[in-house]
């Protein structure tokens, strides 16, 4: 999935400014595909030049409302029959993971549980976003509300799976760092 496929998918329900999209993927897409504003009004302009959106007003400060075009419509359509992603996921706490032998047990332990912790927090804010919405506004609300539902199941199997491999490290033998190399100063 690309930046350009998500703001072609916001633009299909309803035309919108960068300002509008930028909130959007704040308070909904950021929990998936997250953007930053440099990079969304960057791609908003690249959508128009090749004519997949266009300026439909402007207002002022230089605001400027978007809407679909034919072929923008034509596209995200394409994406969403044709485009099949099967990507890895990168997960930065999974990479650590891979590495936390080189910590002492009770901080590695320690790391595993404010990912629970952290789980946990998002877990909460979802539900009170959740619990904030009329989930049958139109299309876009209600399969948000589908996207909505993952995030909560992530979150429930990230803490149980954080507080697993915590219970994990506590119970096995001390894990020993590899050798260092002598000519490498030890870290303080």
């Amino acid at each position: 999935m690309s930046l350009r496929h998500a703001l072609l998918g916001l633009l299909v329900f309803r035309p919108g400014s960068g300002y509008d999209l930028l909130k959007m993927f704040n308070t909904s897409l950021g929990y998936v595909w997250p953007a930053k504003q440099s990079q969304i009004y960057g791609e908003l302009t690249k959508l128009d030049a090749t004519g997949l959106i266009k300026v439909t007003d402007e207002g002022p400060r230089g605001r400027k409302q978007y809407s679909l075009t034919p072929e923008g419509h034509t596209e995200a359509r394409r994406w969403l029959a044709e485009t099949e992603e099967h990507r890895p996921q990168r997960n930065p706490m999974l990479l650590q993971t891979f590495f936390l032998g080189l910590l002492p047990r009770e901080e590695a332990v320690a790391r595993l549980l404010r990912h629970a912790d952290t789980m946990a927090e998002e877990y909460d804010e979802l539900v009170a976003l959740r619990d904030s919405e009329a989930w049958d506004k139109d299309a876009l609300t209600e399969c948000g509300r589908l996207v909505l539902e993952h995030g909560l199941r992530q979150r429930v199997l990230e803490q149980e799976w954080a507080r697993w491999a915590a219970e994990q490290l506590r119970e096995g033998h001390p894990a020993k760092p590899p050798a260092q190399d002598p000519d490498t100063p030890a870290p303080e």
